[in-house]
């Protein structure tokens, strides 16, 4: 059985992340989970700093990615919220959805949110965006230069290359990530 990952909201944003972890998520490398909540999080956010997008095509990517991964959506965990002590009591419902979903690592752009003291009770691990690439990576690097493979092909507005795709995720603190990609994917 796979190990199940709850995506926080801060790294379903910006668009080429997401669209990363959401076909890694198709993998069978892992389960992939959120709420309507880390979503609702995740898209208020777009429109605030992208105003210019259309409302509609935001709630259609919402769609697609709800029915891109079977299972996805963690309910049940809204009586947990308030259990915990967090730094950023916001977050709280993201550790507790984690909990209900039983997961084992959260992925996150804010790991000191989730303070290991906290998350050890529960056998859940913070990881930022980069290590959690770097640790599919060392699972299966072959499906992962497959997922990114597939995504820089499907990318055709504007056309982008593999190479252009490794330097838009390096920008974007995948680091150590793309240097373990790269022995994968030259020709």
């Amino acid at each position: 059985m796979a190990f199940i990952v709850l995506y926080d909201a801060c790294v379903l944003y910006p668009a080429p992340l997401r669209d990363l972890l959401m076909r890694l998520a198709r993998t069978e490398l892992f389960r992939a989970k959120w709420t309507a909540e880390i979503l609702d999080e995740c898209f208020d956010g777009i429109r605030r700093q992208r105003p210019d997008l259309d409302a509609d095509k935001l709630a259609r990517t919402r769609e697609l990615m709800i029915r891109a991964v079977p299972d996805c959506l963690v309910t049940g965990y809204e009586g947990l919220v308030t259990s915990f002590e967090l730094p950023d009591p916001d977050d709280r419902h993201v550790l507790a959805a984690a909990v209900r979903a039983g997961a084992q690592i959260i992925v996150t752009a804010n790991t000191r949110h989730f303070p290991d003291k906290v998350l050890e009770q529960f056998v859940i691990e913070a990881q930022d965006a980069d290590e959690f690439v770097v640790n599919l990576i060392d699972i299966d690097a072959a499906a992962v230069a497959g997922v990114v493979t597939a995504q820089a092909a499907d990318l055709r507005n504007p056309p982008t290359t593999i190479e252009q795709l490794l330097a838009l995720f390096e920008r974007q603190g995948l680091n150590r990530a793309v240097a373990a990609l790269r022995p994968w994917l030259e020709p």
